[in-house]
């Protein structure tokens, strides 16, 4: 199954070892990815930082912030996870597994960003770098130069906007897990357009823009 995600992420680890504690859980055992995933954040938001310092010379600093925050956002980085299939290779206690866990946007995301920090330790930036710019691609050459990046919440207002429509309404539509590990469930509803959608997150915020995602590709509208 690693060699699999090692073939996925076009990256093959030295130590194994690493790989096997950044797709470990915290309900699974002991060493788990949390440390990882420490790492792997502030490597990710480098790299990101890096490539959008080098491909947009004329983008003001507050520009580049928001474009960073949405490509290393919970829902950026569950997208990519979904791509990579990494769900099927998480090692989760057996509460998780029962509760849906190997799907649950916030580890997903959390478990690549460990991912990338276990390739930090493999095999240095260079190692990193190559990974994340690689998964990253199509992200930031979808970028239009010098117009920032908005969130699917902004990008399904305007849209709904454009064609006069009443704006959407986001539902909690209930909470999982304990009280420092919430997952929320939030629906999106559409009635004009007879869209209902459903999100996970680790926060509210975050369900609704998986949420807002979802709308949005219901409505066949791009970036």
């Amino acid at each position: 199954m690693a060699n699999s995600l090692e073939r996925a992420i076009d990256y093959r680890f030295a130590d194994a070892s690493l790989l096997l504690t950044a797709l470990t859980h915290r309900s699974h055992s002991s060493p788990h990815n949390e440390r990882l995933e420490f790492l792997g954040d502030s490597i990710l938001n480098a790299v990101i930082a890096r490539q959008l310092y080098e491909r947009f010379p004329r983008i003001s600093e507050g520009d580049m912030s928001r474009m960073r925050a949405n490509l290393v956002r919970q829902d950026s980085l569950h997208r990519l996870s979904l791509s990579l299939s990494l769900g099927d290779h998480l090692r989760l206690g057996e509460g998780e597994l029962k509760s849906g866990g190997a799907s649950r946007p916030s580890i997903l995301a959390d478990a690549l960003e460990a991912v990338f920090g276990a390739v930090w330790l493999d095999g240095g930036f260079d190692g990193a770098n190559r990974v994340i710019v690689r998964l990253y691609e199509s992200m930031l050459a979808g970028i239009a130069s010098g117009k920032p990046v908005k969130d699917a919440k902004t990008r399904l207002q305007e849209h709904l906007q454009g064609r006069r429509l009443p704006l959407p309404k986001y539902v909690l539509a209930g909470t999982d897990g304990e009280a420092h590990a919430q997952s929320f469930n939030v629906v999106c509803e559409i009635d004009s357009l007879r869209i209902r959608t459903q999100g996970h997150g680790g926060s509210r915020r975050a369900a609704e823009q998986v949420a807002a995602e979802k709308a949005l590709e219901k409505l066949h509208v791009d970036e």
